[in-house]
Formats: structure tokens, sequence, C-alpha cells
């Protein structure tokens, strides 16, 4: 779980985790939050004997607390949880089913398949549809959303891939990587609560340029 001044959200994300009954560990990255989230996450590191907190200093991006959590974990199967409420770890079972029943290993999840999901930007939407075409296009995958932040796979898909980007690259990265070992790739849907920008969501369309160079640089020059 990467987070970045998440004051507001952090404790009730982390109840959700906690309440999903499996067994787990979490593995939180502070990424140099300067609000009362490392704060709250002290707490909360006292309260639950599986939540394993890191501290990194200065603030270095999603891409770059991912590969902090990669290198502690110590699980078979990994999930990527954003600390924002956007997403409901209420999905974990049916993310994790088709690894758990030995037909998948690498599991999207999908704001486009059917989940419910808060009404808001239509540009974005049009934006994460655009990203997820270039991308299936170029690693010849058919994605409905390659942008989303539930991503779920084996640990041994991890390991055998180099990761770089530092912040959002992260996602398209990721897909261009994984495309090239050919694992079994499953999506299903899920549900989302996306943020305005006044509640606090981060991604602009800047980050869309950058995603659409990483697109085309891990595909082709990496």
């Amino acid at each position: 779980m990467p987070v970045y001044n998440e004051e507001k959200t952090i404790r009730e994300i982390i109840r959700r985790v906690q309440e999903v009954t499996c067994d787990k560990e979490l593995i939180v990255v502070d990424d140099g939050s300067f609000d009362k989230t490392s704060e709250t996450l002290k707490k909360l590191s006292e309260e639950y004997d599986n939540l394993r907190l890191i501290h990194q200093t200065p603030n270095q991006g999603k891409g770059a607390s991912l590969r902090q959590g990669f290198r502690r974990a110590k699980g078979d199967v990994i999930i990527i949880q954003d600390a924002d409420l956007e997403y409901d770890p209420a999905d974990y079972t049916q993310l994790l089913e088709p690894i758990m029943d030995g037909r998948a290993d690498v599991v999207y999840g999908s704001r486009f398949l059917g989940g419910p999901h808060r009404v808001l930007f239509f540009w974005h939407y049009v934006g994460n549809k655009f990203l997820t075409l270039i991308s299936n296009v170029l690693n010849n995958l058919n994605l409905t959303d390659m942008e989303v932040g539930y991503k779920v796979f084996r640990r041994e898909i991890i390991d055998q891939i180099h990761l770089k980007s530092n912040r959002f690259g992260f996602e398209p990265e990721f897909t261009a990587k994984i495309a090239k070992l050919r694992p079994r790739i499953y999506e299903v849907p899920i549900s989302y609560s996306g943020r305005s920008y006044a509640e606090g969501k981060k991604i602009t369309w800047k980050d869309g340029i950058v995603a659409l160079i990483c697109i085309v640089r891990f595909r082709f020059f990496d």
C-alpha cells in the first residue's frame, strides 16, 4: 500500500483491509507524507501485528513505493492497494479467485466491466480507454482497464521483471513487461469510488502524457 498524504482515509482503508478474512501481511510505504498520515500510521502499526511500516523520504512516487513493498513482501500472492478509498478491499475475493483456483498468474480489476462506480469525469474515462487501447495494440492484449489500481499477481511474476518507473508510469510499465512473459492474465469487475480533485485526487493530464510515453518506451526500448 503506497501512501502519500492520506490522513483522511488511511485509518479507514487499513480497517477495511484487515477485515478481509485471509492470511495476509500488510506492507504500508509512507512516501514522504507531511500531513498527519505518518503519525496515524505509527499508531496503527502498534494496533496490528501484521502491519509492516516503511518510511520513504523524500517523496519518490507510487512506483518507487511499490518497489520498496515488493522487495519486502513474503507472501506468494501480492495485491496492490491504494490508500484513498477509491478501491474497496471487499473485492479481494473475486480478485484472488482466478489465482487461487489455478487459472491465472495475474489478475487485473476493471472499472469498466459492470461493477458499481461513482460517476465523475468523462475525459478521465476517455483518457483511460485511449491509454488502454494503445497498450493493447502494442502488447497484443485485450484488457479493458490497463490503468486500474487493482493488480494482483503471483510472487514469481514480479521476481522476473525489473521495474524502473518512480511515479504513475508504473501501470504501463508493469503491463508491458508482464506481457512479454506471456502469463495467464484475467480481468474481473470491481467497484470504484473515484475522488474529485477537491477530495484529494492526485493524477492529472500530465500523468496521461507520461503514461503514453511509458507505453512506447517499455514496449520497444527497455
